[in-house]
């Protein structure tokens, strides 16, 4: 099968009358999606052809996903932005993409015709199902996914029908996705996250719960009570939230569930040996990647445990290559001699959209270039941080991550973050922000420390915050802190 759209298409005939997709206001079978997704084509094709790009504000919900079947099923490009999007954003990406059709609730004064999800939805209600249609191939471009523009500029990733197909194999095949699988999934769906999930999914020929975040604590728990879920994504932040409001009641559904997946920022240990003491049997799977080039990378931590800073083994479709600055590959690796993490496989995107110049900065050839510093050992990639982040104290190199996962085990600590600072005699140092609740004393805090870490890894400076500011899935923004 070349595209996700086709996989749907494939199971609504072998299996019509299975559970396909639900999100507390919606629920089809998959023969029931497959029509839905054919009259949602119908309606779509009278504002949009193949190779044209639409526009959509993202939602949780049956409509929203089914409006991006219906593109491909066109063989249209779809292009989702995050919810309650600034007007001004919507309309800067739709006329950058020559977009023929906005998708939003919101009230938009501009050129291009503008449809809200609710009366999409009445209009495929009343509409006939498209019956003559070509699935896309697979090097066709199926979406274009753009970055917030936290850090610069936005940059719009573009995908073809294969690198979704070679994305939806590494998730498939690295939980070990069962046919019965049933999987909440929360995660923002404008985002590849949440996105590539669905995709495991659909070309599994399984099913999905959609949630809109996970502060809802007690829905959750009834999706997990009424249906039978077996699968759970989740990024680390809502894990963290699933922890403070409901602090070990996950562990009741240690006989239920299959695996976890987590993905999009680096995991706390903390919060890893809680799932595992909740859920001793369950596979608990950390994916690496990126919108670039992501699930390339996955690691069960319930089964292989105490592997500090290691990300796992390569996905089914990805393979690694350390590299130096110059993007010549290096020998063997190790802590003390690492390199630079590039990537190829059949999920590489094709590149940034209208961004030849940036496209060169990451892309050369079948690999994506990526920032992170790391080292191969039997088979397993340990990250130890990003160019930049990985602080350099004369000549040793420090693992921010480390210091973290040292400092959060003193009492009192909530969290923490770990920076280089500049020195006059070492070059860089490591500088340490704690937000904790009550006073922490640093001298005690510095002792602790070094009881844990070499000397050279023992911050120099220790800075008590209110918060440590993230991005939404839970990556700590270090540039931020780096200039206070």
């Amino acid at each position: 099968m070349d595209s996700i759209v086709e996989c749907i298409s494939r199971y609504a005939a072998s299996q019509p009358e299975k559970r396909c997709i639900l999100d507390g206001k919606v629920e089809k079978t998959y023969g029931e999606y497959w029509d839905y997704i054919r009259r949602m084509a119908s309606v779509l094709g009278t504002y949009a052809k193949s190779g044209e790009c639409v526009v959509v504000e993202a939602s949780q919900s049956v409509v929203y996903l089914a409006c991006e079947m219906g593109l491909q099923l066109l063989q249209g490009i779809f292009v989702p932005l995050e919810r309650k999007c600034v007007p001004g954003r919507i309309l800067d990406i739709a006329v950058q993409t020559n977009a023929r059709l906005i998708i939003t609730d919101q009230d938009l004064v501009c050129d291009i015709p503008v449809i809200g999800l609710k009366d999409l939805d009445k209009m495929c209600s009343q509409a006939e199902p498209i019956e003559h249609y070509d699935f896309p191939s697979r090097a066709q471009e199926a979406e274009i996914l753009f970055s917030t523009g936290t850090t610069g500029k936005p940059k719009g990733i573009r995908l073809t029908h294969g690198n979704d197909i070679a994305l939806a194999e590494n998730v498939k095949f690295g939980v070990e996705m069962g046919s019965d699988n049933l999987e909440i999934i929360p995660v923002p769906l404008n985002h590849s996250h949440g996105l590539r999930r669905y995709y495991g999914n659909m070309f599994n020929g399984s099913s999905v719960i959609l949630m809109d975040g996970i502060l809802n604590i007690k829905k959750f728990f009834k999706y997990l009570d009424e249906y039978p879920v077996t699968a759970l994504d989740l990024v680390p932040s809502s894990l963290s939230i699933i922890f403070k409001l409901s602090k070990d009641k996950l562990g009741d559904y240690r006989d239920q569930l299959d695996y976890v997946q987590l993905g999009a920022a680096p995991l706390p240990e903390e919060d890893k040996e809680t799932l595992c003491r909740l859920l001793p049997d369950t596979r608990l799977y950390n994916f690496y990647g990126s919108t670039e080039s992501g699930c390339c990378c996955i690691l069960d931590f319930n089964k292989d445990k105490g592997m500090t800073g290691c990300i796992g083994r390569s996905a089914v479709n990805a393979e690694f290559l350390l590299v130096d600055d110059q993007r010549r590959p290096v020998g063997k690796t190790d802590r003390e001699n690492p390199g630079l993490l590039a990537i190829k496989g059949g999920m590489n995107m094709l590149g940034y959209y209208q961004d030849e110049e940036e496209t060169a900065k990451v892309m050369s050839g079948p690999y994506i270039y990526t920032n992170d510093i790391a080292y191969m050992e039997d088979g397993y990639v340990y990250l130890l941080g990003r160019k930049g982040d990985v602080i350099n104290v004369g000549g040793n190199k420090v693992s921010p991550e480390e210091v973290e996962e040292a400092a959060l085990k003193f009492p009192g600590i909530a969290e923490c973050a770990c920076v280089p600072a500049e020195d006059k005699i070492q070059g860089q140092v490591p500088r340490l922000f704690i937000v904790s609740e009550n006073e922490v004393d640093k001298g005690e805090l510095s002792v602790f420390l070094s009881g844990k870490l070499e000397a050279y890894k023992v911050p120099k400076h220790i800075v008590a915050i209110d918060k440590i500011p993230r991005t939404f899935n839970g990556k700590i923004k270090r540039k931020e802190l780096m200039s206070y």
